[in-house]
């Protein structure tokens, strides 16, 4: 189980210091896994820093009866001069693992990742493709109660993409999840509650399908009035352009793997259209960004 409790989250910067996240009251039970809804910008990743104890909150506190693992995938904490196997075995140890567990997981991360040969090379000299698979397997080649994972499942070809997928549903039922996906399709799979994030504050769903209803009947009815999903505020701007940017590196990543693995012509087309479509949804982000900040120092200017 996790409890949190009277969570409050923002960023200073010299934009302002908005919450992102407002009052937050919510307890996980055990054994549930639990899809994070919301538009980009509206704090999911950081929700899920603050539950992995990435993070810390302005106020409040993540309170973990379990064991909870670090984000699935995340690669920033590999040794670049280090062999994929390297890191492999400085990880478990870190872990408290024993000689044998040592090699366990060395074994599972190897095979997971089938990198080959590069397994023995830096991880200086991977592309990004081979850190994402050496990263997920060493995520997933511990036991932890709950997992957490931020687009995991969104990285890699097509056919590791559905090797991510298998081994998370392998861990459900001996543990539980909680995932940031664009791919509904995802979280309907793998998770049954929903957790709606919205204007700082956070919706329970006991079921993921009607976490996703609510989502959507909000956007439709910003839409019938001719509102857009972008947040009107710089912070929360200029998040949704990193999202929007975080998005675009993945598909680039994808189209660049399955090129390199000369993959079928209609996979690398649809790539190439996903790519498009990140790069299209950036550059609106960026010209909304900067539309927002021309507002705010309008406004600046009347009340000075």
């Amino acid at each position: 189980m996790i409890e949190i409790k009277n969570l409050y989250k923002r960023y200073h910067n010299h934009h302002g210091s908005d919450w992102v996240l407002k009052d937050i009251n919510v307890t996980i039970p055990a054994g549930v896994s639990v899809g994070l809804i919301g538009a980009n910008g509206a704090g999911k990743s950081t929700l899920l820093r603050l539950i992995a104890g990435m993070d810390k909150p302005e106020r409040g506190e993540v309170v973990r009866h379990s064991r909870v693992s670090w984000p699935v995938g995340l690669a920033g904490g590999m040794a670049g001069s280090m062999t994929g196997r390297q890191n492999a075995k400085f990880v478990a140890r870190v872990q408290g693992s024993s000689p044998e567990e040592v090699q366990r997981v060395i074994d599972f991360v190897e095979d997971f990742a089938e990198i080959g040969g590069a397994f023995d090379e830096p991880i200086r000299t991977y592309s990004s493709g081979m850190r994402s698979r050496i990263s997920f397997g060493l995520s997933l080649a511990f036991d932890f109660d709950v997992y957490i994972s931020d687009e995991a499942t969104a990285v890699g070809d097509r056919a590791f993409k559905a090797k991510a997928k298998a081994l998370f549903e392998s861990k459900v039922g001996k543990a539980s999840l909680i995932m940031v996906s664009h791919s509904e399709g995802i979280l309907k799979d793998l998770c049954q509650a929903g957790l709606y994030l919205k204007r700082g504050q956070a919706h329970w769903y006991d079921d993921i399908n009607e976490a996703i209803a609510a989502y959507h009947a909000d956007v439709d009815a910003k839409k019938a009035v001719g509102e857009n999903d972008l947040p009107q505020d710089v912070p929360g701007a200029r998040r949704y352009l990193a999202d929007c940017h975080q998005v675009l590196k993945g598909a680039q990543e994808t189209l660049k793997d399955l090129e390199e693995d000369d993959a079928a012509a209609e996979q690398i087309k649809a790539a190439k259209q996903e790519v498009n479509a990140a790069g299209k949804a950036a550059r609106e982000a960026r010209l909304h960004l900067e539309a927002v900040e021309e507002k705010q120092r309008n406004a600046k200017k009347k009340s000075a």
